[in-house]
């Protein structure tokens, strides 16, 4: 098990999320829980989230959201671009993201935070 401190991105209406969450407090860890559409990641944080996870901002974006349909959908962007959208509109990343040290997993299925524990 890891020695460094967990922190997940969570949203409360995210069933996902929820799971992610109910299996961190499961195995007695004491998560720092963060509801990214009230504490959105600036482009910084989003930058150092995405190394973690080895990913390209468009793999980050939920194609499913009402924003990604209206604003995104048939268009190609830079990751530049991607970066911009993901600040401007946070309901389009994919949740919950699950940070521990200098790894980090896309916890879908939830099962994946086990993967830092």
């Amino acid at each position: 098990m890891s020695t460094a401190p967990l922190r997940i991105y969570h949203n409360p209406s995210c069933s996902k999320s929820r799971s992610a969450c109910a299996l961190i407090a499961g195995n007695g860890i004491a998560a720092e829980v963060v509801e990214y559409l009230q504490t959105p990641p600036s482009r910084e944080d989003l930058r150092a989230l995405l190394k973690k996870l080895g990913m390209k901002p468009a793999e980050l974006v939920r194609q499913g959201e009402a924003e990604f349909k209206e604003h995104y959908a048939g268009r190609t962007l830079t990751d530049e671009e991607w970066l911009d959208a993901l600040v401007a509109h946070p309901i389009l990343i994919e949740l919950p993201i699950a940070v521990c040290g200098d790894k980090a997993v896309v916890a879908r299925p939830p099962e994946r935070v086990l993967e830092l524990l």
